[in-house]
């Protein structure tokens, strides 16, 4: 036997701490990026223990100077990149004046989608009608990329007598079936399993869609991350399965989840997953790891784990203040800088831009956004106008209403 010490040390826990806090000068030395267009592009039909450097690489298509290059580059026309953009500047217009609207009190809860616009908005592009997306509470591009109405989507924020869904959810927790956008969790991880479920459903029925789950890198330590892993690598589900590591989780920095130890695309490694890092602010490359997972999926090769490596510009929320645990400055120092600059500035370069244009439309852009709101706002706000009526409570529970509910219906007097 070993012989134990006569006076041991008192056994420790280790508690991760950001390399910066408030105060200090930030500093991302640890993301290590590669040049673009210097990262492979496997075929589709790629074995994943072929390409498992991928989960440790960052796959980018726009260089420096704004230009497309490399094997994952020229899949988008100039026109879908400039459509692209116009979507990625209303998400952040739309982010913005419900953002002040949050501030003004017509709603009592709002989360910004700033430094992530590219990241929804490219992948949406490489959906077809009937695919179905699993999506946290920052996946709103999918839906405005999906032409999704502006107007609906700000009626539920304000829970007004229009309100899709009736008062039911969370301000900003849309649901279109129609959309392909599922009802959003609030508690967070749940959705990637029912991402994987609703794929192997699909696959059963012999349906041709397929879904697609969205996680952030906080909720990979969550149980329900891992079973889904390990359902859609068992069976092989049609499932793309979308980390967002943008950094931050709520107040806490990406190492409470073990980032740092490693990359949240190397976690799928483990079940034999092709797994795969983009720059999350980087619309072409997005759009093109999206499209090779999506195809891959499509055409029976299985699940693809995908981390887009991006940054949360502003607050986790409006009732979190960054300022209490990351430097102000830390999202100027961001390497990768703003998908929306760097997606102008591509567009620019080839011809199809220009400042002008770019100014031009922001105010088209912000124009509609707010006629939009103003037609949401004659529906009610939070404290103002019409509410959906109390009797929705107690529709669209059970496909036949039981007595209780019935009971409880009466004595309501609705």
């Amino acid at each position: 036997m070993t012989p134990q010490a006569d006076n041991p040390a008192p056994l420790r826990l280790h508690v991760p701490e950001p390399e910066v806090r408030p105060g200090g000068t930030p500093d991302f030395s640890s993301v290590k990026i590669a040049p673009a267009g210097s990262v492979r592009r496997p075929e589709v039909d790629a074995n994943p223990e072929d390409i498992r450097d991928l989960a440790y690489s960052i796959i980018r298509v726009l260089n420096r100077e704004g230009e497309a290059v490399g094997p994952w580059a020229g899949l988008l026309n100039d026109d879908d990149l400039a459509e692209g953009l116009k979507h990625m500047m209303t998400l952040r217009a739309f982010d913005a004046r419900m953002l002040m609207a949050q501030r003004q009190g017509k709603t009592s809860f709002y989360m910004q989608h700033m430094g992530e616009e590219a990241v929804s908005c490219a992948f949406r592009r490489a959906l077809l009608p009937g695919d179905m997306n699993f999506p946290t509470y920052r996946q709103a591009g999918l839906l405005i990329a999906g032409g999704y109405p502006m107007v609906d989507m700000m009626n539920q924020i304000f829970s007004n007598e229009s309100d899709p869904l009736k008062g039911r959810q969370l301000p900003i927790m849309y649901s279109s079936k129609e959309h392909g956008f599922f009802s959003i969790s609030g508690n967070l991880g749940t959705q990637f399993v029912q991402a994987v479920g609703w794929a192997m459903a699909s696959a059963i029925k012999n349906d041709t869609r397929i879904a697609a789950g969205w996680i952030g890198d906080g909720s990979t330590a969550e149980s329900d991350f891992h079973a889904a892993l390990a359902f859609a690598s068992t069976y092989r589900a049609p499932v793309v399965l979308n980390i967002v590591n943008n950094q931050w989780a709520i107040s806490t920095f990406q190492g409470i989840a073990r980032g740092g130890s490693g990359t949240f695309a190397a976690r799928g490694l483990g079940f034999g997953l092709p797994s795969l890092r983009v720059d999350g602010n980087d619309y072409l490359a997005v759009h093109a790891v999206a499209s090779w997972a999506v195809e891959r999926a499509r055409r029976n090769l299985g699940p693809t784990l995908i981390e887009y490596v991006t940054y949360r510009v502003g607050a986790h929320s409006t009732s979190d203040d960054p300022s209490a645990y990351r430097p102000k400055t830390e999202s100027d120092a961001w390497p990768l800088g703003d998908p929306v600059i760097r997606l102008k500035n591509h567009l620019i370069l080839r011809g199809r831009w220009s400042e002008e244009r770019h100014k031009q439309a922001e105010a088209e852009i912000l124009d509609t956004v707010i006629s939009a709101q103003k037609e949401a706002e004659r529906h009610g706000t939070l404290h103002a106008g019409g509410k959906p009526s109390v009797r929705d409570m107690f529709e669209g529970v059970y496909a036949e209403m039981p007595p209780h509910l019935r009971r409880q219906r009466q004595q309501a007097g609705v």
